[in-house]
Order: C-alpha cells, then structure tokens, then sequence
C-alpha cells in the first residue's frame, strides 16, 4: 500500500545573489520556509547564511523538487 508523502521541507538552490553576496552563495541549497503571503507577491522566504528566514524574489532561486528520501537525506546533513 503506498502511502503520501506530506512535504515538511523543500529546498532551493540559489542562482542569483546581487545585491545580496553576505546572505547567499550562488549554488547553495537552501531551506525554504512556507509563506504564502510572501509568494503572492512573488518571494521566497528561505534561511539563508545569517541563520535567519527571509524573503527573496522567487526569480533568485530554483526549487528542487525532490523525492521523500531524498529530502530526509539532506534533512540529516544540514
């Protein structure tokens, strides 16, 4: 019997950090934090190199759509 999966965690990797370089690194994995209001108008909140969440234009990131293990194995490590 399968079973669905209910996503806690997704990633993004950065592809753009101008203006930004002390927050993000271009080609780093980063965690996103759900907002919905902040994605209406075209944001990402993510915890970027502070420690912090924040919230960045989408256009500055890639979503990674990744399998449950995958996710858990990068949940381990980070």
């Amino acid at each position: 019997m399968k079973t669905n999966h209910v996503r806690t965690q997704r990633f993004v990797v950065c592809l753009n950090n101008e203006g930004y370089e002390a927050s993000l690194e271009v080609g780093k994995l980063y965690r996103l934090v759900p907002d919905e209001k902040a994605a209406m108008h075209g944001y990402m909140r993510v915890i970027d190199e502070s420690g912090e969440d924040y919230a960045y234009t989408t256009d500055r990131f890639l979503l990674l759509d990744l399998s449950p293990r995958n996710e858990e194995s990068l949940l381990a490590v980070l």
